[in-house]
């Protein structure tokens, strides 16, 4: 893990593409798109079964490693429409009963409210403060972003693209920090990743082979 500084809070980088905030006891997480895998194989787009329980498997190894008390999922919790998937999580949130799963709503989070209740999510806003903190799917504007506040968001799917002396290119998931924002990677393991170019100053650290490495 890489150990970041924002707002006076330690910041643990995972590679497992999630945040641990040991003053929350929170693990920040973005983009799992759980029920994409079955949403495309509805549609006739074969797509492995295993990408779920990858998916599931993640977060249980996040959880038992760390112990969170929450666990705060920063938009596109499910893909879409319910299907089967969704029966899945609700039956993973009551597994980890001593969790509170909580949920800043993204542009795919269109279930009805029974469906969050079921699964024991707590419904935060679209602009979730916590010390100092502003949470959201989509990157704030200034106008947007509560005075004083470092803004942390999912949507984008950042990536880097690495090139060596050959010219040969590989496309890495990357966490990105700039000076009033930080973008996470998705966690979903069907989600891809679209190259975002670094600006002066912003840190930026790609995840490698069970690995969190800066870059710059």
């Amino acid at each position: 893990m890489e150990k970041l500084s924002l707002q006076g809070h330690e910041l643990y980088l995972h590679p497992l593409r999630a945040i641990w905030w040991p003053a929350q006891s929170a693990l920040l997480l973005s983009d799992l798109h759980l029920g994409k895998g079955a949403h495309f194989r509805k549609a006739g787009i074969p797509v492995p079964m295993g990408v779920t329980d990858q998916n599931f498997a993640n977060l249980k190894e996040l959880i038992d490693t760390f112990q969170p008390k929450r666990m705060l999922l920063l938009g596109d919790l499910f893909h879409s429409d319910h299907n089967h998937v969704w029966n899945t999580f609700r039956d993973f949130t009551h597994e980890h009963s001593d969790v509170s799963f909580e949920l800043i709503p993204g542009n795919h989070d269109i279930l009805p409210a029974a469906a969050y209740a079921e699964t024991r999510l707590v419904l935060r806003p679209e602009t979730y403060v916590v010390d100092g903190l502003a949470l959201s799917h989509h990157p704030l504007t200034e106008a947007q972003r509560p005075v004083g506040t470092y803004n942390i968001y999912g949507h984008i799917h950042p990536g880097v693209r690495l090139v060596d002396a050959a010219g040969n290119g590989l496309k890495l998931p990357a966490f990105f920090f700039g000076k009033y924002g930080g973008i996470l990677p998705a966690f979903g393991t069907f989600t891809g990743c679209v190259e975002v170019k670094a600006r002066a100053g912003d840190r930026v650290f790609v995840l490698a082979e069970g690995i969190v490495m800066k870059v710059s």
